[in-house]
């Protein structure tokens, strides 16, 4: 299987049953930046209640790990850091699905997302740099991994000139992030 397909995995059965959703993390900072090797997807998904059991039925036990839905509708109520994971058995790619709740920075960024086509068949919906560039700093904050750093410096040497600078510096300051970000902007 390759790459784009065991993205489609995931992308395309939220497109089927409605869900608005973005890719981000090292997907998004590898269309943005440099290749590099991942294992997982990350997404931000809009998730209301009466789309909790269309997201179990898109993802069967037979084919993938879904926590049930008692699970599904503890993370979805939570206002912020509502997270679930995917995985499919066959391959062991896994999604890493951050929910949107009220962060208003997720909204900002569902907002701005843009549809890349990946082939005849099959699209998705990608984070704005901006908002992958903002988050690569928090995770850093967070966990200390020079691998976001280094993505951060690939997407701006690759694609720096597309990115609202005003807007990215407006985020870092909102989240607290310019003495991490003093060193890599």
């Amino acid at each position: 299987m390759q790459q784009i397909e065991l993205f489609v995995l995931f992308t395309g059965k939220f497109e089927s049953i409605g869900l608005d959703y973005m890719v981000t993390g090292s997907v998004a900072s590898m269309v943005y930046g440099e290749p590099r090797l991942t294992h997982d997807i990350d997404l931000v998904v809009r998730l209301p209640a009466s789309k909790i059991k269309a997201v179990c039925d898109a993802f069967p036990l037979s084919d993938f790990y879904c926590p049930p839905e008692d699970i599904l509708a503890v993370e979805a109520r939570r206002k912020r850091r509502g997270h679930f994971n995917l995985i499919h058995h066959d391959t062991a790619y896994k999604a890493d699905v951050y929910l949107c709740g009220d962060d208003p920075f997720h909204a900002w960024a569902m907002e701005r997302r843009k549809r890349i086509e990946l082939d005849d068949n099959a699209g998705l919906w990608l984070a704005p740099p901006e908002y992958v560039i903002v988050r690569k700093l928090d995770f850093f904050r967070e966990g200390g991994s020079e691998k976001h750093l280094s993505d951060v410096r690939s997407m701006l040497a690759v694609s720096g000139d597309t990115v609202d600078r005003r807007a990215m510096e407006e985020w870092i300051d909102k989240l607290d992030l310019r003495r991490i970000s003093s060193g890599v902007l």
